[in-house]
Formats: C-alpha cells, structure tokens, sequence
C-alpha cells in the first residue's frame, strides 16, 4: 500500500485500500451477513468511486456466473438484489439496476423470467407498431416548432414487469406501462426547462394525460441528480403509455449516473450524493446502532420516495415519504431533535409526529426541559434520527445505572455486606439480568426492592437458583462426509456442518421431492426446507446467508407423502366442485385436505 501511496498519491491508495477491506469480507463467508453488508458499507461511504468500482465488479461477475455452482449463483443473485441494485439506483445508475436486477431474477425464478421474455418477443412486433402509431402526431408536431429532439422507445426490464405484476396482482397483459417513450432534446442548458415543458404542452395536446401520473423531476431533481418530466397519457386503443421528456444532458445522467456529475459540473446531484454518503457514514459508524435494523433502514432509504421542505430561511431538505418533525429536526442539529416539543409548519402549530409533506415550511419548536423518550423510535423514518436518538438514550440510562450502583453500594456498606463480583451475580441470577448495569438501571428506578435485596444476600439458605455445569472439553471427532443421513428414515440429505437437527417443509413454497431446496436454520424449529425459487429465497438468502444450509432429496424421497396445493382456472358450473373433488379422491387416490372456489364473470379460481 506504500508503494501505492508513493507512486499513484493518497487517493488511488485510498481506494484501492477500500477494495481491499471489501475483498476481506468477501472471504468471511460464516459472517453474519447484516453485519458483512455495514462493513461493506462503511468502506464504500469512504469514497464514491470505490461504489462504482464495486459494482462494476459485481455486474461482471453476474453476466459470466454461469458456471458457478447454483448455491453460489443463488447467493450472489440474492446479494445483488437485496443490496447492490439498490444501491446503483440511488446513485442514479438505472442501466447496472435494471441489468443486475434482470439477472437477479433469472437465477432465483427461472421460470418466471423465462415466461416473462417469451411473452415480450412475442408481442414485440405489435408493440413497436403500436409506438410507431403513437410517435408519428408528435414527431410532426414537434418538428414543427423547431425542436432538435430523438424519441426512444423504452423497453420496460423484465424484472420490473415481473415486480408490477406482483404489488398490482396482476397479469403480464395487464401492467400497462409496457408501453413508453423517451424524448429526449437537444437544447442549450439555459433553455432546458422551457422546452421540456414545451414539449410536455405538445403532448398533452395530442393525447390525454392522466394529472396524477405527472413527475417533475426538473423543478426539484432527486438526490441522486436524476431530471425529467414523466407523463403517463391515453394513447390509440385506450392503451396507457408513459412519456419521458427530457434534454441530451439530463439523459446522460440519468443513465450513467453519478458517473456523468463529473462531466457536467453544473449538476446539483453530485452534492447530494455527498451529504447521502456523509449521513450514512455517520449512521453506520455509531456504535449503538443494530446491524439489521440499519440494514433495514438503509436499503428502505435506497427506493422510497422523497419529499421536499423548506426551512424558516427557505432552504431546501429532502426526507424520504413519511418523514416526520422529529426526522427534520434531527436532521438539522442533534441537539435541536432532542429538545423537540413540536414545530409551525405553514404557520399552524403541529406536535412532533406530524408526517411532513411536500412543500412544508417548517419552523421547530424546542424546550429545555424536553428529552428523548424511547417511544420516538416508534415513529421517526431516518436512520439518523434513530441513531441519535438510541445514543441519547443510553447516555442517560448510563447516568442512571451510575446512581443505582452507588445507592447499592451505599445500601450494602449500612448492612455491613461486601459489595463484591459474587454477591453482584447472585442478584444477576435472581432478577435474571444480563448485566450488572440493567441491575442498577432498576435499583435507580425504583424497580428493584432494597428489601428484597438484603434479604436475598443475607438469607443463610440462599442458594444459587441453577447449578453451574462444569465445562467440559468436547473430543475432537473428524467431520462427516457431505450426504451423512441425519435419520434413517430421512427424505433429504443436509449440509455435512448440521447434525442431529429436525426439518420441516417450510409451508410459503411446500417443497416437494425432486424440487431444487436450501436449508434454513430456524430459532427454535430446526431447519425449514425451501424451494430455490421460494417468493422468501432471496429474502432470506439475502439477508441471513450464514444461516443457509445445502439440502437434496435422497432416492427415498420417491416414495414420501408431500402435501401440495394446485390452482385451477376454468369455466364455471354449478357441478364444478363435486367434478374435481371426485378426480382428486376417487380416480386418483389423493387425500384432499381443503379446497376453496371463487366465482366471478362465469369464470372460477380454486386452490
């Protein structure tokens, strides 16, 4: 690294150390993978482009894992859709998004993403006659005025069809932005905004917007720097089509992100970018906050939606949806949020729940007397509001365990017993407490009896409420060979590091013999056997990887009894149910455990 340092200077050093720390975690494959993620994040926030070289890493890794064994492919894909596409989407680079989240799909739901393509080339030669329809009246129009322009087709990214489909339970032929365009201008920068909404006018003129569907990403851009007008208007057919205006500039970063904020110094994106980095920097380097939940929070950060407030000076904030007077306060000064009793926002008196929404002037309102409370963790969205919050809280608690510990030690000096380790675990071991500090917290509070506690420590016939077990060296026994049974009577085989430990068919995918499983270290239920292409996998892999566990059927398996569940779709008659209970029971002999029918348009679901 000196040699580096010496030949390329401190910054080339700096990030190739921070590729290096990723490398290492790389490696920790045992690691929790909260934990693994805010370390990989806590190198990233160090400098931007260790991001962009990261990514670029992982999308060249993901275009050629073919060859990878699937348990690995299955975890990368995970990864990459829990935490790296995202994560290229707040830094406004769409392209690496939609590719690694294409590819995510395709690894842990081939079937889905197979289906989705195919009925895409199918209807493609319709759908670009049908754009061609649709662009000729605004190419006229805008050719017309002048403009300087190119319209684009958009292609719309199967996983994105596939996550619509989803969220609006709908089907492939029903999502309805399968068709949109892109305009995009070629105007000087001073005229950007004019002749965007030029263009807008032109449009709309043509065909009927829709006025909720309306984005203006120009008046106010995102954090990430991304601009454009988005429309959504009703073109031949009745069919909906999303229109996208924007100039050449405003393109260019919207596809390559913050990677274009270098050449276009004017955009105000990069500084965003900056302040993002900086706040996450400060999050993942307080030592309070919880691995998982600030997971959560930064990946929620990542794809919610903005709002954007102004302070009593007028400057501009931005806060994810849902954002509340605390999260603003807190995002202003620390102090501020903890002295916070409320705020006048448009002039009118709110309490410090009060959701914020777009446009609010707001002005805080403090008190010296006021001081967190545990239940402002209930309603603040920001992970730096949380982070704050969390410290000031086990600020005081310390200062109140250090007043319970000298009332104990005071209390016991009166009764003339010891304030020694011994007598401090058997009141641990009595009130079931972790720490000598949440024994105090109590005593301070009031939780405690100081009554009780003589008495248990001065009791001759105290004794201890669980016998210390002896330790016990375990014998050193070599490590069986992957496909050990773990039963006689086992279906499935599990990874050789588990031993001496029940499964079941995890009920969200009900995996059956000869489907392609994992294993899932549970709390509490052993492991819970999952499908690869469960709807929880990349959930659970994603997350929790150190908790997966390789699992195949055995040649018995063939003859086990699984339940499954089939879904029927067809034409409804009255006779419908007594027909497909007799197929079932009668002709082929299947144990029928429940059956539910739905009826609607003379069509019927059931499962």
């Amino acid at each position: 690294m000196q040699n580096i340092q010496k030949e390329w200077g401190n910054q080339v050093a700096g990030i190739v150390n921070g590729l290096n720390s990723i490398q290492r975690l790389d490696n920790q494959e045992l690691a929790p993978q909260a934990e693994n993620f805010r370390n990989l994040l806590l190198n990233l926030a160090g400098d931007v482009r260790v991001i962009l070289i990261r990514l670029a890493e992982r999308l060249y890794l993901m275009r050629n894992m073919k060859a990878l064994p699937q348990d690995r492919q299955i975890i990368l894909a995970a990864e990459a859709s829990y935490l790296y596409a995202p994560l290229a989407h707040r830094l406004g680079l769409y392209l690496i998004k939609s590719e690694m989240e294409d590819l995510s799909l395709k690894y842990t739901n081939r079937d889905t993403y197979d289906t989705i393509a195919r009925k895409l080339a199918e209807t493609m030669r319709n759908r670009r006659q049908f754009i061609h329809n649709f662009i000729r009246p605004v190419e006229e129009a805008l050719k017309r005025q002048g403009f300087d322009f190119e319209i684009q087709g958009r292609p719309k990214a199967i996983y994105s069809i596939w996550n619509k489909m989803q969220k609006k339970n709908a089907d492939f032929e029903d999502i309805y932005d399968l068709f949109a365009i892109r305009i995009i201008l070629n105007s000087e920068h001073k005229n950007e905004k004019a002749d965007c909404w030029q263009v807008y006018s032109t449009v709309t003129d043509i065909y009927q917007p829709n006025p909720l569907r309306l984005r203006d990403w120009i008046s106010v851009p995102k954090t990430n720097g991304y601009e454009s007008l988005h429309t959504t208007v009703i073109g031949p057919g009745g069919r909906w089509v999303e229109v996208q205006i924007r100039t050449r500039r405003m393109n260019e970063i919207a596809e390559k992100g913050l990677a274009a904020h270098w050449k276009y110094k004017r955009a105000e994106g990069e500084k965003g970018l900056d302040d993002w980095l900086g706040k996450v920097r400060e999050v993942l380097e307080a030592p309070e906050s919880d691995d998982r939940e600030f997971l959560d929070d930064f990946k929620l950060s990542l794809y919610s939606k903005e709002i954007f407030v102004f302070t009593p000076k007028g400057d501009l904030r931005k806060f994810p949806a849902g954002a509340t007077i605390l999260d603003f306060a807190y995002d202003v000064h620390t102090q501020l949020g903890s002295t916070c009793i409320g705020a006048r926002v448009n002039g009118r008196n709110v309490s410090i729940r009060h959701v914020l929404q777009n446009g609010d002037r707001v002005e805080v309102l403090t008190s010296k007397n006021q001081s967190p409370k545990i239940d402002w963790l209930g309603f603040v969205v920001t992970s730096r509001a949380k982070s704050k919050i969390k410290f000031k809280l086990n600020e005081e608690r310390v200062r109140i365990a250090e007043n319970g510990k000298e009332i104990l030690q005071r209390r016991l000096k009166n009764w003339k017993i010891p304030f020694s380790d011994e007598n401090i675990r058997k009141l641990l071991k009595e009130y079931k407490l972790k720490n000598a500090q949440d024994l105090y917290y109590l005593i301070s509070t009031d939780k405690i009896d100081l009554a009780q506690v003589k008495e248990c420590l001065t009791a001759a016939e105290f004794v201890d409420s669980q016998e210390e077990m002896p330790v016990i060296e375990a014998e050193k026994t070599p490590v069986q060979d992957y496909g050990k049974v773990l039963r006689t009577d086992d279906y499935l085989v599990i990874d050789d590091k588990v031993a001496n430990v029940d499964y079941k068919l995890a009920r969200c995918c009900n995996p059956i013999f000869g489907d392609e499983v994992f294993g899932f270290v549970t709390v509490g239920e052993g492991i819970k056997i999952h499908r690869l292409n469960c709807p929880n996998a990349v959930q659970l892999i994603g997350r929790y990887g150190y908790r997966v566990v390789k699992a195949r059927w055995t040649h018995s398996g063939r003859e086990a009894l699984f339940p499954v569940e089939i879904s029927l779709e067809g034409d409804h008659d009255p006779s419908i149910l007594n027909t497909i209970s007799n197929v079932l029971t009668k002709d082929l002999k299947i144990n029928l455990q429940s059956i539910t029918m739905d009826t609607a348009n003379g069509m019927f679901t059931g499962r």
